[in-house]
């Protein structure tokens, strides 16, 4: 059984690299999407991310109210510094309501329809492990942008897109 010490330790690792990540870029790129049907710009994965642990570990694990937007986090942008410090906040907050889990025990707010009969949406360890599962997958998608956006040959590729997908 993986203790919750442990747990964070890989919770951190991808959470680090995603702040280390928008920081390399800066501003400008952070906030770029390629022009690829339904990417996100790196400010965007995070704040995505973000909204993820808020909801799954501090609504349905530790039973804090939400006002979470899932829709307006797939149209972030800002500023490289305030959402890395809110990333910094986060993760604290993320080591409370992990430690306070009892993995076992079902959600305290109850999980949406369509999640409720998963294992995500079972239990508390299962929201948890969730919560790792998103980091990991978009870690490794601003990993990807991040190659793009900082590669020779991209900087000369025509359509970037600074702004919102069409909805």
């Amino acid at each position: 059984m993986l203790s919750v010490d442990d747990y964070l330790v890989f919770v951190d690792d991808a959470l680090d690299a995603m702040v280390a990540i928008i920081e390399e870029l800066g501003d400008d790129l952070a906030n770029r999407r390629l022009d690829i049907p339904g990417t996100n710009s790196p400010y965007v994965l995070l704040e995505h991310c973000l909204g993820v642990m808020e909801f799954w570990a501090g609504h349905l694990v530790a039973g804090r109210p939400t006002s979470r937007d899932r829709d307006a986090e797939f149209l972030a942008h800002g500023p490289v510094a305030g959402i890395a410090a809110r990333a910094r906040r986060a993760r604290e907050q993320f080591h409370g309501d992990a430690a306070g889990a009892h993995l076992s025990a079902p959600l305290r707010n109850p999980p949406a329809p369509d999640d409720a009969d998963l294992p995500l949406g079972r239990t508390q360890g299962g929201a948890l492990f969730h919560v790792y599962e998103e980091l990991a997958q978009h870690r490794g998608q601003m990993e990807a942008s991040r190659d793009v956006l900082r590669a020779p040959w991209g900087v000369l590729a025509q359509g970037w897109v600074d702004a919102p997908p069409p909805r």
